[in-house]
């Protein structure tokens, strides 16, 4: 009976801690994302390198491709999630596929006009019968140029489209368009370097007509499917809660996500000085927050404009130009609430989908989101 209760007792304690060590097994889990490694998914590289993702029991893999290959297979549950636009969102569930966006990551829409500072445009009204550029007929700088047009009273058929690709500063600085749609964190940036040293042309500068200040569109955000959210809503929570802690991390701290995610961005420029300027300011803005870890939004996009101005004395427009660009993508993900999405910019998404004829069939937009998985 002694030699019966110790074999009971002994198996007993193997099946707890079999038990105890599956629980503890970190789940895989690949996250799919659009374009190249690029400083713009900063968040992802942040939460990845600070062990984020690995504190909600999540061993993260990285998968790059193009954005309807991704819907489909989180569709399929091939892939459990992905970072994709809401026009994508919108366009799947239309046609049948369950895909649901759990965290709206960019809060502006990331795409405007660019045209000359030269006093010759001055109101979107001023485009009309202009040379306008665009890198296709396509993805989020259509729906952005259709939705800015359709706000100021205007069609397409009131410019002249011409399709450059994804080459705006080049055509523009030759002259080649008028104005061009960009990504506004980016291109303008670009064009204006260029400018600054004179290597555009005639083009002095330029400004840009934002989309987000003419419509509320969905852009990009952390998608799942309907299978996951049932099955294993704890998964959801965990990848929202650990990128959610990379984006407040990128937004407060620039100076240690650019350093991080030139971890993961080949030939991201970081040189040795910068990298050590960088690293200087990343742990004094580190001691800061844990002074006072309640530094408001104002404060904090004021940190981020002294640290750029500081830098621009140290290091030339050029070296800094990715760096800037992280600057600017971070104004287009800050908000008061990180992640929340809205059912009235979802339908203002789908209106101008269906205005473009790439929506057929309207769909409930309340099932195409949800705020449920947003820390508290």
């Amino acid at each position: 009976m002694k030699r019966f209760v110790l074999s009971l007792t002994f198996a007993l304690f193997l099946l707890l801690s079999l038990s105890l060590a599956s629980a503890q097994q970190p789940t895989d889990v690949t996250l799919f994302m659009t374009f190249i490694p690029n400083v713009q998914f900063a968040p992802v590289y942040v939460a990845l390198e600070k062990g984020y993702f690995a504190d909600e029991g999540i061993n993260i893999a990285i998968e790059h491709g193009d954005e309807p290959v991704g819907v489909n297979l989180i569709a399929a549950n091939q892939r459990q999630f992905g970072l994709v636009s809401g026009e994508q969102v919108i366009s799947a569930r239309a046609n049948g596929l369950p895909v649901v966006s759990v965290y709206e990551w960019f809060q502006q829409y990331p795409v405007g006009i660019a045209y000359p500072a030269d006093g010759s445009i001055t109101s979107v009204a001023d485009l009309v019968g202009r040379n306008v550029g665009i890198p296709g007929r396509f993805g989020a700088s259509y729906s952005g140029l259709i939705a800015l047009l359709a706000a100021n009273g205007l069609t397409e058929q009131d410019i002249d489209l011409e399709e450059i690709g994804f080459n705006a500063p080049e055509v523009m600085c030759v002259g080649g368009v008028e104005a061009a749609v960009v990504y506004i964190n980016n291109e303008p940036l670009q064009i204006n370097n260029r400018a600054a040293v004179g290597d555009c042309g005639d083009l002095a500068s330029v400004d840009v007509f934002p989309v987000s200040d003419y419509a509320d569109l969905v852009s990009n955000g952390i998608i799942t499917n309907e299978v996951t959210i049932a099955d294993n809503p704890e998964l959801v929570a965990g990848m929202v809660n650990a990128f959610d802690r990379g984006l407040r991390d990128a937004i407060s701290n620039p100076a240690e996500a650019y350093v991080l995610s030139a971890l993961h961005v080949e030939n991201l420029p970081l040189s040795p000085a910068l990298e050590e300027a960088l690293q200087v300011e990343a742990a004094e803005q580190n001691a800061a927050l844990a002074a006072a870890p309640a530094l408001s939004r104002e404060d904090l996009a004021a940190y981020r404009a002294d640290l750029l101005s500081g830098l621009l004395e140290q290091f030339t427009p050029d070296e800094l130009t990715q760096f800037q660009v992280l600057l600017n993508t971070i104004e287009l993900w800050d908000a008061e609430a990180l992640g929340y999405a809205d059912a009235q910019s979802w339908e203002m998404t789908q209106d101008v989908l269906m205005d473009m004829g790439f929506v057929s069939t309207a769909i409930d937009v309340n099932t195409a989101f949800t705020n449920q998985f947003l820390p508290q």
